[in-house]
């Protein structure tokens, strides 16, 4: 009997991959990847609900600190949200999760990796690459795609075997990890709804957040979180931290829309507090340590990277030296900053760090300064704007104005 290792979140789509396979004939294996989005009880029930379902065998992977120091770390230092809004969320996820479900494939011999991707949404393509990078020798087999099947026929299918699906599952698609909880269902197939507030797991409505405010000291170390409140703690812990308390305070829910890998309009709700919050107080260190010229260039790079790694391009070396270039931009991304959370809004007060180039030291915006007098700012404004004082004289000979 021929093996195949199945990508496993324990949900509607892996669960029908799980009972099709071995109706084909195949011996299932399947990986859960723990990305950010179980509870240790999760994790023991997910692992019982591949055992109900007949999988031969099932690994759990703790994936998070991968995922963490190969791409959110890299979410952070590039302030990269996808269309100005969305943190990439599930996309990142997808690659280490294919990653590992590879790995396992070489590891037990299979003949092919299985992952429950549909044919209409990105995450088929983030599984096929980077399985096709890692385990070049297998097959890749996708049922709900090859089938074409609807969430209303998966659980159709499901439940004439005996096997119960919950109601949520029935009406949404969610997904929970380190850069957040998306969420898809009948509002996100248009353009128009939203899902309503009980479908979000974490964040609270606006009407259920304190009437005060949270005021919270974030320290940076190179571009990367190292403290909350002057207690050092790992970049995870961190995040898990701000997640519970901007959720409290009705921080990082909203709708994206914007264009899929495939070339259609996609739209996916999703909740993001805890990595919202870092990537705004990151920003704003940025704008205190860097010069005009390493921010410009550095908005280029990191959205050209948040592209392609929300598209699946992991492996591009394109990315690679992306990396090298944040991580070079960061050495002086150190420091702390002040900041407010209330009623969905985070408000920065303040930030300091030893690199500040608003040094009083060196010049007070406004003000005298020791590097120039007013002399040199007459000149410099004489010079700066000189070619727009010729192009409106030119167009007044020139009979345009």
């Amino acid at each position: 009997m021929e093996t195949v290792v199945l990508a496993f979140s324990g949900g509607l789509d892996t669960s029908f991959c799980v009972l099709h396979l071995r109706e084909q004939g195949y011996r299932v294996i399947t990986v859960t990847v723990d990305t950010g989005g179980f509870s240790p009880a999760e994790l023991l029930a997910i692992e019982a609900r591949s055992a109900e379902l007949g999988a031969a065998k099932h690994f759990t992977v703790d994936g998070k600190p991968e995922l963490y120091a190969k791409m959110v770390s890299y979410v952070i230092k590039g302030n990269i949200l996808r269309g100005g809004v969305y943190p990439l969320c599930a996309g990142p996820e997808r690659v280490i999760q294919a990653s590992q479900a590879a790995e396992i494939a070489n590891q037990e011999q299979a003949v092919a990796v299985a992952h429950g991707s549909t044919g209409a949404g990105n995450d088929q393509v983030r599984f096929d690459l980077a399985i096709r990078v890692l385990a070049p020798g297998v097959k890749i087999i996708t049922p709900i795609r090859a089938l074409k099947l609807s969430r209303a026929e998966e659980i159709a299918y499901l439940e004439a075997r005996g096997f119960s699906v919950s109601a949520l599952s029935k009406d949404y698609s969610i997904n929970k990890g380190v850069l957040g909880t998306t969420i898809g269902g009948r509002e996100t197939k248009g353009s128009w709804d939203a899902p309503p507030d009980g479908v979000y797991p974490q964040v609270a409505p606006l009407e259920d957040t304190p009437d005060t405010p949270a005021e919270v000291v974030l320290g940076f170390h190179h571009g990367l979180p190292e403290s909350l409140d002057s207690v050092p703690a790992s970049g995870l812990e961190i995040l898990n931290q701000l997640t519970h308390l901007g959720a409290t305070h009705g921080i990082g829910k909203d709708i994206h829309l914007g264009n899929t890998i495939i070339g259609i309009k996609g739209r996916v709700a999703f909740e993001a507090p805890g990595i919202l919050i870092a990537v705004k107080t990151h920003r704003e260190l940025e704008k205190l340590v860097l010069t005009k010229a390493q921010t410009n260039v550095k908005e280029v790079a990191a959205l050209t990277y948040g592209d392609m790694l929300h598209e699946g391009q992991y492996f591009d070396p394109a990315l690679r030296d992306i990396e090298a270039l944040l991580d070079s931009s960061q050495q002086r991304v150190t420091g702390r900053v002040r900041l407010k959370l209330f009623k969905g809004n985070i408000i920065v007060v303040g930030c300091e760090s030893p690199y500040s180039l608003m040094n009083p030291k060196v010049a007070t915006y406004g003000e005298e300064n020791l590097l120039w007098d007013g002399r040199d700012a007459e000149g410099f404004c004489k010079l700066y704007g000189l070619q727009s004082v010729l192009a409106h004289r030119a167009g007044v000979l020139g009979g345009l104005s």
